[in-house]
């Protein structure tokens, strides 16, 4: 009796782990995006006590955060950490050496001091690794009683109608964001380049999607995917200094068409790891005319 109990269980097992890659495959775009956590970067800039850490920690193998392998060597890629500044607005770019003349920006995290003890911060995945800017900030999830136990500090988040979960995050009390905005701070860029890395750092070889996939998952609690810009001036800053690498927009063009054209996917995380993902599938007809569009929404729940 207890056999057939335990042969009984299979078809479910089975279709248990059908269900698991096919949910795996829906957050897949085919982009190289797929293999790097904006969230998992906002995690760790958090922990940091400055951008110098920081640059460790996103190179360090047991974070998971990066899965790069943008020249195709077949192991992961070093991520260097460019600060630029103007006025109360610091901008952090995330960026990859992909040969001895070109980089390729990942993402920037913008940052802006609002008052004396208030300052905003988002992430922005750029186009080319994700097929369009995808913009990554704190959550309501974030650690109220950590931060709100801060002497003399004001209450981690306020309310804001433009915000996805109508909050935003006050990340004043970040030790990276604390420190970038004492008096005399010298910017911090990267001295490494390509080929010329840090003795600690050795490259590991990049997981498979499948695998990495659960990893990447594990940091969106606590952080949205949202769509509006709110770091404006910061944004401005970096706009004239982003890298774009000709060899990496070349490699992934087919899967750029794939994702913009064909399978264009909008997701809204939510702080607890919610998601709401609207596809939209088009056929095109000859002279790139659209014969037919269908959209739909699909909703989860962690």
């Amino acid at each position: 009796m207890k056999l057939i109990k335990k042969l009984a269980l299979v078809p479910t097992l089975l279709m248990a782990a059908v269900l698991g890659l096919k949910a795996q495959e829906a957050d897949s775009t085919g982009m190289p995006g797929d293999h790097f956590s904006l969230e998992g970067a906002l995690d760790l800039f958090k922990k940091a006590n400055n951008p110098e850490e920081f640059e460790k920690l996103l190179n360090t193998e047991d974070n998971r955060v990066n899965n790069l392998d943008l020249d195709g060597n077949g192991e992961i890629d070093y991520i260097k950490v460019i600060e630029k500044q103007d006025k109360d607005a610091h901008v952090f770019i995330l960026q990859i050496a992909v040969s001895e003349s070109e980089n390729q920006d990942i993402a920037v995290i913008e940052v802006e001091k609002t008052g004396a003890e208030t300052a905003v911060l988002q992430i922005v995945g750029d186009e080319e690794i994700f097929g369009e800017q995808t913009i990554v900030e704190p959550g309501e999830g974030e650690d109220k009683e950590e931060e709100s136990n801060q002497p003399g500090g004001p209450f981690h988040s306020y309310y804001n109608p433009t915000s996805t979960n109508g909050v935003i995050v006050n990340v004043w009390f970040w030790p990276t964001v604390r420190h970038v905005y004492r008096p005399g701070y010298a910017i911090w860029v990267s001295p490494w380049r390509w080929r010329h890395y840090p003795t600690w750092w050795r490259p590991w070889r990049p997981l498979a999607w499948r695998v990495y996939h659960p990893y990447r998952v594990r940091y969106r609690p606590g952080f949205a995917v949202v769509r509006t810009h709110r770091v404006i001036y910061a944004h401005r800053v970096y706009t004239p200094v982003r890298a774009s690498s000709v060899s990496v927009r070349t490699r992934h063009a087919v899967a750029r068409k794939n994702y913009t054209v064909t399978r264009s996917r909008t997701t809204v995380t939510g702080p607890r790891g919610n998601s709401v993902t609207r596809k939209t599938t088009t056929v095109q007809g000859r002279n790139g005319r659209v014969k037919a569009s269908k959209t739909t929404v699909k909703r989860r729940r962690h």
